[in-house]
Order: C-alpha cells, then sequence, then structure tokens
C-alpha cells in the first residue's frame, strides 16, 4: 500500500475529517490542491468529498518548478467559489513563503480550509485521522477556556525548556472546528495563539521536530530576548546552520509567531511536525507569520513550529492569580 494509491480506509479518514472538521455539506463546492507524491491521498479527500455530495476538483501541482516561490496562475483561476479547500501535497522547507500566499489567498475567498503538507497514508488509516474530533472539540474548548482572561503564561519542559510568553488579548484558537474564511491543520487535533512579538522571553529547548526539518539530530536550543531568536545552539553544526538560515529569511522571521498545544490521541511523535504537534503531552512554539490568529502582526514570510515534551504551563491572570493548567504534558483542570 502507498500513497499513489487510494483505499477505503483513508477515504474513511478524509471523511471523518471533512464531516466533523470541516462540517462538508451536500452541494458544497471543494477543491483539493495536491502534487505527484501526495496524489493519491488527495484523490482520497476527492472521492471522500464526491461520496458525501460535494462538487469536487483535484488540482496537482506542477512537479517541474518545484520548490514553487508563487501559486501558479493556473491554481488561482480555481480557487474562487469554493466552500471547502484541501492541500494535501508534500511539505517542503523552502516551500514555506508558498503556503503562506496560498493559504493567505484561500481563505481570502472565505473557503474553510484544511492544510495538509506532509500528510502521509499511515495518517489517514491508523493515526490522527481516525481520532473522534467531536471529543477533541469538547477537550479543546475546556483548555481554550483555562486562557480567559490570561495575562502570560511560564512553560517547563524536562528537556530544558523555561520561558515565558506575553498571551494577553490574544485569544486561543482550534484547527478541530474550521469555520469560514480560515485555515486549520489536517490532521487536526490542536489549541494556539498568537503571542504579543515583542513578548517572550527565556529558552526553548527542542527535543522533538521541527516543521519541515523531521526529528532534530540533536535537542537544539534556542535563546529568546523580547520575542526575537538571539542564539541558536546544536550538536551538529550543519543543523545549527541551515536552521539558522530558515529562522532569518526575512525581518520577522525570528519573531515569535505562535505557542500551540497538542490534543489528538492518536497522534504518534513520528518526526512529522504535522502529527508531531498534535499528539497529547506535547507543545510547540513557532517563529514567523501569525496575521491570521487573532491579534497576529508577524507578517513573516515564513512560520517554523519547535516541538517540546511533557511540558508544565503556569498561567497568570489579569487578577494576579496564578493557576497550573498542563503538568509533565498532562492537563491539571
Amino acid at each position: 500500500m502507498n500513497d499513489s494509491q487510494p483505499n477505503d480506509v483513508m477515504i474513511k479518514g478524509a471523511m471523518n475529517a471533512l464531516g466533523v472538521v470541516l462540517s462538508l455539506e451536500e452541494g458544497e463546492q471543494m477543491l483539493v490542491v495536491t502534487d505527484q507524491e501526495k496524489y493519491g491521498i488527495g484523490s482520497a479527500f476527492a472521492q471522500a468529498g464526491e461520496k458525501m455530495g460535494a462538487q469536487t476538483t483535484l488540482f496537482s501541482l506542477p512537479q517541474e518548478h518545484r520548490p514553487l516561490t508563487a501559486v501558479p496562475e493556473e491554481l488561482i483561476s480555481l480557487l474562487k467559489g469554493n466552500s471547502i479547500i484541501i492541500n494535501a501535497f508534500t511539505g517542503i522547507a523552502e516551500e514555506t513563503p508558498f503556503r503562506i500566499k496560498l493559504v493567505k489567498t484561500e481563505i481570502s475567498s472565505g473557503a474553510r480550509v484544511g492544510h495538509a503538507p506532509g500528510i502521509t497514508m499511515r495518517m489517514m488509516t491508523e493515526g490522527p485521522m481516525t481520532a473522534d474530533y467531536s471529543e477533541i472539540a469538547q477537550q479543546a474548548d475546556h483548555l481554550m477556556g483555562q486562557f480567559v482572561e490570561a495575562v502570560s503564561v511560564h512553560i517547563t519542559a524536562p528537556g530544558g525548556t523555561d520561558i515565558t510568553l506575553l498571551i494577553e488579548d490574544r485569544d486561543f484558537e482550534t484547527d478541530v472546528l474550521i469555520k469560514g474564511g480560515s485555515m486549520g491543520n489536517l490532521p487536526a487535533g490542536e489549541i494556539w495563539c498568537g503571542p504579543v512579538e515583542d513578548g517572550t522571553n527565556g529558552i526553548i529547548v527542542c527535543d522533538g521536530s521541527i516543521g519541515d526539518l523531521g526529528q532534530v539530530p540533536s535537542p537544539v536550543t534556542i535563546r529568546v530576548q523580547d520575542g526575537r531568536i538571539v542564539d541558536i545552539s546544536c550538536n551538529d553544526e550543519d543543523f545549527r546552520s541551515r536552521l539558522w538560515e530558515l529562522s532569518h529569511v526575512d525581518e520577522m522571521s525570528a519573531i515569535v509567531g505562535e505557542l500551540g498545544i497538542g490534543l489528538n490521541p492518536e497522534a504518534k511523535l513520528t518526526g512529522n511536525l504535522l502529527e508531531d504537534e498534535k499528539a497529547g503531552e506535547t507543545a510547540h512554539i513557532a517563529f514567523g507569520n501569525n496575521t491570521e490568529m487573532p491579534g497576529g502582526k508577524n507578517t513573516s514570510a515564513t512560520h517554523r513550529d519547535f516541538l517540546f515534551y511533557r511540558p508544565t504551563f503556569t498561567v497568570r491572570y489579569r487578577d494576579g492569580s496564578s493557576s497550573v493548567i498542563i503538568r509533565d504534558g498532562k492537563l491539571t483542570v
């Protein structure tokens, strides 16, 4: 079984997400953007949409122009008029600016966008796409409620992370219920916010995976001052050098952009951040664009997540009180 051959189990996983996360209704118009490597998964989404009564179009990105830097003209002409758009294609690190442009164009049309760069057949058939998304949505709502009236959050983790983020007036969102004119990842199963851009200080030790780069070869230590990366260290110098370059593609790419918490019990730690960041007992902090998040002001052309394990979250509220809402990765509330 490979990604080029859709099957009934893959289609069932796609229908699970389309029905709950994207609220597909009969008669809606749906576009699936895929590529040569992920064509079978794209086809599974297209067939799932058709089974659910959607009018479905399948578009494959031109392979000869990868990595893409702009949205192909032939794709732009297809984006308007869709209620749902699925992006199921290969995740390439150098294509992050393209993906941001694509998603911004998609959501500007009012579509509900399921964004899945790097999705795999295993995710579709036995992993996070098979989860009970209705149950995860209830948990997400409960946890987001613990951040109401929050001013800041202090996060520690066994790997060495010790960092404080200002989050006042930066509401949390979830990808378990994607609304019109917004985007969420597939597989789904996290909550996130866009922290105050100049209000993060401390150390992140990424002992998990990094967006588009996979599992770290050794822990990556990132020192953050006033929201900006000021130092990156790693025992693998080549990896550290590439990471520094990817984190400094423009003026805002080294500035904090996201705080996320994984909630999907079916997500496994595989080295693919698309799934890893949804796994329970993990959290991630990203640098780069967050303009689609409530209050977000980071306009970078890129966005890259750094995951760490078993975090403890201590939230401070406007009234001066504080609460440990997550301890060693487990919810306490």
